[in-house]
């Protein structure tokens, strides 16, 4: 989101759990479209509001599991703000080998980016 939208808007990425290490599968097929994911942590919606992010002040949470819709609407049910659920495949424990893994967190990738796209339009030039 903040590669193709910049600053436009405030964004942070909350799980159901706290994985902490990013999978090195997402890395690597993020890096091939410019997205650096290598520094990035994982957190959960109990950290994201332990560490001063109120949900109450998202306009939209964007989930990518059921798991995760399920945990969103608990949260935020007595707040105002849409929660969108979007079918995405898990690549997590997919394909033998390391190229059917790639090719697998790819089509996750790629799903994802075709949703940000029909939601919010082309990606924007960001200087970096």
């Amino acid at each position: 989101m903040k590669k193709f939208y910049g600053q436009e808007c405030y964004i942070q990425s909350v799980g159901v759990k706290n994985d902490m290490e990013i999978d090195g599968f997402a890395v690597t097929v993020c890096q091939e479209i410019g997205v650096e994911l290598s520094r990035h942590r994982s957190r959960s919606f109990d950290e994201m509001q332990d560490w001063g992010d109120d949900l109450s002040s998202f306009d939209l949470v964007l989930a990518l599991s059921p798991a995760s819709q399920r945990r969103a609407l608990e949260l935020t049910r007595l707040f105002h703000l849409t929660v969108e659920y979007w079918p995405i495949l898990d690549p997590t424990g997919l394909g033998e080998g390391r190229e059917s893994r790639l090719e697998s967190y790819r089509q996750t990738r790629n799903q994802i980016v075709s949703r940000l796209t029909e939601r919010w339009g082309p990606a924007r030039e960001i200087s970096e």
